[in-house]
Parts: C-alpha cells; structure tokens; sequence
C-alpha cells in the first residue's frame, strides 16, 4: 500500500498494514502539506530581529508579533483591530479566493499524489484569526462583554477560510490541516458552553464545507480540551493532534473516542520527554500505538517540531519515533512467526 492508502485505511478504521507515520526528524511521515501563496492585499512582513533585542514580523492580516528569540512562534504584540470594534467596518480582509492563489498547491498536489502521498491543505481557523486581530486579552473579554461582535467577526472571518476550503479542495488536497490552541493546563480558555454558543457554528460550518468535498479534517490543539472533544467529533473533527496526550489521559481517550477519533501525537512533550528516560519514552509510545490505534485505526505517530524550544534531547524523540514504527508495523512480527 501507498502512504496515501495507508493513512486512508486507518482514517476509515480499516486496519491499514501499520499505523499512519507523521514524524519528523529523519523518521517517515506519510502526509504532505501545501498552502496557497499570499494574498494580493497581503500586509506580511518577514521577521526582523530589532535594536532592543526582541523580533518582529507582521502576518498576512497586518498584525504585529513579537518575539523573543528567534526559536518560537511568538504572540500578537498589536492586533489591527484591538484599538477599536470601529475599524471592522473599514477593514479590509485578506483576498483570498482567487483560484490563482491555488495553483502552485494544486501543481504540488499532483506530484505528492502521483508519489504515493497524503496530502494535507492547510487553513486557519476563526478562533485564532479573530484573537490576533482584536489581540488575546481584548477578545476573551470581549467573549463575555460583547458576544454579538465576537459572532459577527467570527461569521466574517469563517466566510473567508469557508471559501479557502473550497480551492484547497479544488486543488485536489485529501484533507485540512489547521488548528488552535484552546485550553490551559487544566480548563478551556472559555466555558464549555460558550465555545458551543460562539464558536461551535463555526466548527461545525468548516468541517461541513470540508466534509461536503470529500476532505478529512486535522485540527492541532494544545492544553485541556477534554470537555469539547465528543463536540468535535460532532462539529467534523476527523484527526486531533496533540501534543500533550497524556493531559488527557491515553486509558480516557481510548475508552471514550476510540473507534471515532484519530489522535496524531509525539510522545507527551511536557511529561514524558521530559522525564529523560528512555524506557518511560519507549513504554509511553508503545501505550499510544496499542491503547488508541487498536481500532483498526487511530494514531498516528508524531513528532515534536522544535526539540531546542522544549530543552529535549533529540535523541528521546528519536527513542519515540523508533517504538512507534516497531510497535505500529506488525508486519515484520507476522513474518517472524511464519
């Protein structure tokens, strides 16, 4: 089977020959990813390291971020919208429905496919777009002061990725990659039934316009998600990927999201990479393999892009990566005991 075929089997609990790979760091991975190019209107700005030390850049929607060092993503340090609700109606959004913006993704496509591969087109999502521009602090109150301009927005912005949805899957991509970050430690950053009231319809909206094309949906999320995952099986979510697993509990995501839900995940960064033990990374990445991806389908084996932000010996995610594939591939064991 190809790697498209494989990720294919599992994301249908078909019960592919191995586990889908998603690694990185010299191990396989079975999914490709394209993206359109910039919108004509686009106010993007590269990082750019400043006098006092710290680096800026502006994204494509003319928001500011800042930067310490040059190693992470960095957080809006002044959204265009945070001043004043007035300037949405005078903002311009980006343009991005030009079917034009598409065609290099749809060329890279062609050839991911003609190689064997899945491929992924990625999209922002509502939440994390109308947060940069109003800036964090300012939109969770605005949650709980102004919910009918958090809606409006949200409606605005979701008819832009809603149409972006569209070229990718006219481009030919198998499935969305997107993704936000959504809880704390130990809660959401907002009541279970304020994220169903704001920002479910949005959810459930992007996955049905995915869905209504044949596309999966991979939505990447950090922090305590626990009480909204039933939710996102409702709204379309086919594949979470986290990156702390283990703040869930690998026993509850089994018992409760097996069978409906793919997990893609590195071993937990925050509490098992960073035991420094390799036979705790061994037996976490074996625990995943067996507990979530034994429903004919389920996990897909990850990797944690920036080992130096998370102070991790890369040689511990390579202890992860090799249980993943020697515990995810039964193949070699069936031919053993032939």
């Amino acid at each position: 089977m190809t790697s498209r075929e494989i990720v294919q089997a599992s994301l249908a609990f078909a019960g592919p020959p191995r586990i889908p790979y998603g690694m990185g760091g010299g191990f396989p991975r079975d999914m490709r990813g394209v993206s359109r190019d910039p919108a004509p209107n686009s106010r993007t700005r590269p990082w750019e390291q400043q006098p006092e030390g710290h680096w800026t850049m502006f994204d494509e929607w003319g928001n500011e971020w800042r930067r310490l060092e040059s190693i992470t993503k960095g957080e809006v340090y002044h959204g265009v919208l945070q001043d004043s609700w007035d300037l949405l109606e005078s903002y311009e959004f980006p343009k991005t429905d030009d079917p034009a913006l598409y065609e290099r993704a749809r060329a890279e496509c062609a050839q991911y496919h003609a190689e064997g591969w899945y491929v992924l087109g990625h999209v922002s999502w509502p939440f994390d777009t109308a947060r940069y521009l109003r800036r964090m602090e300012n939109f969770l109150a605005d949650v709980a002061e102004s919910p009918d301009r958090v809606a409006d927005l949200l409606q605005r912005v979701t008819d832009v990725l809603e149409r972006e949805i569209y070229r990718m899957a006219d481009a030919g991509v198998d499935g969305i990659s997107s993704g936000e970050d959504w809880g704390t430690q130990d809660r959401l950053l907002v009541s279970p039934q304020t994220f169903r009231t704001l920002f479910g319809p949005c959810f459930r909206r992007l996955c049905g316009a995915a869905h209504s094309r044949g596309l999966t949906v991979w939505f990447h999320s950090c922090g305590h998600v626990t009480e909204v995952i039933e939710d996102w099986i409702e709204y379309g979510i086919d594949v979470c990927q986290f990156d702390q697993p283990e703040l869930h509990g690998i026993d509850y995501l089994a018992q409760h999201f097996g069978g409906r839900m793919h997990f893609w995940s590195p071993v937990d960064i925050q509490r098992t990479l960073q035991s420094g033990d390799p036979r705790r990374v061994e037996a976490a990445a074996k625990e995943y393999v067996e507990k979530l991806g034994c429903f004919g389908g389920g996990f897909v084996a990850g990797y944690y892009g920036s080992n130096e932000a998370i102070g991790v010996d890369p040689e511990l995610q390579a202890v992860a990566c090799r249980a993943f594939m020697k515990y995810g591939d039964p193949a070699p064991k069936r031919r053993a005991a032939g």
